[in-house]
């Protein structure tokens, strides 16, 4: 008997969409040449039991929210008190550190809420919790501007327009981060009437007249300078510095500190008197601030989750190599997976809801 078409995609559905045999599953994933997703229906803590140790390169999730939303077939965010919701999201986060690599990062989204109108500080305090009981290191704390956010009626405080992201990683050394993967491309510097103008407008023009009429000095420290200045010119035509930034004794303050048992630079130029701040030349690094508008643009059924894919591609780029397998634990309707699938790399999903794996399933389908 022939399979209708709807039939046929029941059918590929219930394939990858996996609701026992979760070992076995993800070893075979694991091994295999697939990229697209592999999603396994059940409890979080209790699939990630099942994945061995150090067998996860990169893990990025945003959990359900506490008290603000009810979820098929229960789950994580219903608990009568938030020290309760804590718990058991450090529970799922202590087997996420079990089956990650000591390579791999870990980074978490998720928003605040208020109860009796106290703003409860969730973030952090899951943040300081996952730090002090269980050793996670963490290594960048990004606000995440979701720059309009949802109307707010209230009259007695400021509208909440961000969530928080945290970068943990199992150990201060050695984790892989691919840091040019993720840098903007950066404007190029040009040649003016014989001069070198880099991407910014520096000329060395003004820092020449600076050094030429400061007091502060020394003759042998000038001629250093005006050396030092010049080299740098040549560097940025040469496009090994994308620009720059002199720093002269007496003309701008040291960066961080002033004193030069506390800062490198502030030795420097107590030494020397100037030092040079070095631009990248395969561009800038992402501030710590992200602008990103959490529209749903991918038209999805069900979910209404803020967690756009522009969240993911710096993580992923930065942390994930590119033949590592992603992992989100409260998967939903499978952003963290799309965008994993679609830089290239394996991942895994979980979540108790067969309608948000259905939907998962078929966007990253529809999408690759």
């Amino acid at each position: 008997m022939l399979h209708s078409p709807d039939n046929w995609k029941i059918e590929a559905r219930r394939e990858a969409i996996a609701s026992s045999n979760f070992a076995w599953r993800f070893a075979s994933y694991s091994r295999g040449k697939r990229v697209s997703p592999l999603f396994f229906l059940g409890d979080a803590v209790s699939v990630l039991r099942e994945i061995p140790s150090e067998s996860i390169d990169f893990c990025m999730t945003s959990p359900p929210y506490w008290g603000k939303r009810e979820y098929e077939n229960g789950g994580i965010g219903l608990e009568a008190d938030y020290s309760e919701y804590i718990t058991k999201l450090a529970e799922v986060f202590e087997e996420v550190k079990r089956t990650l690599k000591h390579t791999g990062s870990f980074w978490l989204n998720m928003g605040d809420t208020y109860l009796n109108k106290r703003l409860l500080g969730l973030p952090w305090r899951l943040a300081l919790y996952l730090m002090d009981n269980q050793n996670w290191i963490l290594r960048n704390s990004i606000i995440w501007n979701k720059i309009k956010g949802s109307p707010d009626n209230t009259l007695d405080r400021l509208r909440n327009v961000h969530e928080n992201i945290f970068h943990f990683v199992k150990s201060s050394h050695g984790y892989y981060y691919d840091a040019d993967a993720i840098r903007a491309t950066p404007k190029k510097a040009k040649v003016v009437n014989g001069s070198i103008v880099s991407a910014t407008g520096v000329t060395g023009v003004r820092y020449k007249r600076q050094i030429e009429l400061s007091t502060e000095l020394s003759p042998s420290e000038k001629e250093a300078a005006f050396l030092g200045l010049q080299s740098m010119l040549d560097r940025v035509k040469r496009r090994e510095v994308a620009d720059f930034r002199m720093i002269i004794r007496g003309q701008q303050r040291a960066t961080h500190s002033p004193s030069g048992k506390v800062s490198g630079r502030a030795r420097e130029l107590q030494e020397k008197g100037f030092y040079f701040l070095k631009y990248h030349p395969k561009g800038a690094k992402p501030s710590d601030v992200w602008e990103i508008i959490p529209e749903d643009s991918q038209g999805r059924r069900l979910h209404f989750a803020a967690y756009p894919e522009d969240i993911c591609r710096i993580p992923i780029l930065a942390t994930c190599p590119k033949d590592g397998i992603a992992l989100d634990p409260f998967c939903g309707t499978g952003t963290t997976m799309l965008v994993s699938s679609i830089l290239g790399r394996k991942s895994v999903g979980i979540d108790i809801s067969t309608d948000y794996l259905v939907e998962a399933h078929d966007r990253c389908v529809s999408l690759l």
